[in-house]
């Protein structure tokens, strides 16, 4: 059974930081492309970061380049975002994804509250 487990996500003060974690089950998660994509409310849900299988090269939605990084433990079957300098506007769901030729699939998601 694939399972995609968040963690991580809480009330923080802007500025402040914050590291997710997804926690991979039941697929061969080094094959797969990780991302992390958030949804505001109201709002369309957005990808924000991809590390890609095999080299782990990154991509990243340019307003959160510079303070968000994506990163992945294979032996683990993890993937990490830390999210530094943190703004109101990065309020949201935060949903991690894995992807390889057909097959995606979505986690259940961690709320992220950047508020004073």
């Amino acid at each position: 059974q694939v399972q995609l487990v968040e963690s991580g996500g809480e009330f923080v003060q802007p500025g402040g930081s914050l590291r997710l974690s997804c926690a991979a089950s039941g697929f061969t998660f080094v094959n797969y492309d990780m991302s992390w994509y958030r949804q505001a409310p109201g709002k369309e849900r957005e990808l924000v970061a991809t590390i890609i299988s095999g080299y782990g090269s990154t991509r990243y939605k340019d307003s959160v380049k510079g303070r968000f990084t994506i990163s992945r433990d294979n032996a683990k079957s993890t993937v990490y975002l830390q999210m530094n300098s943190l703004k109101p506007e990065d309020t949201a769901v935060y949903y991690c994804n894995a992807r390889a030729l057909s097959y995606v699939y979505w986690g259940q998601g961690t709320q992220v509250t950047v508020s004073s």
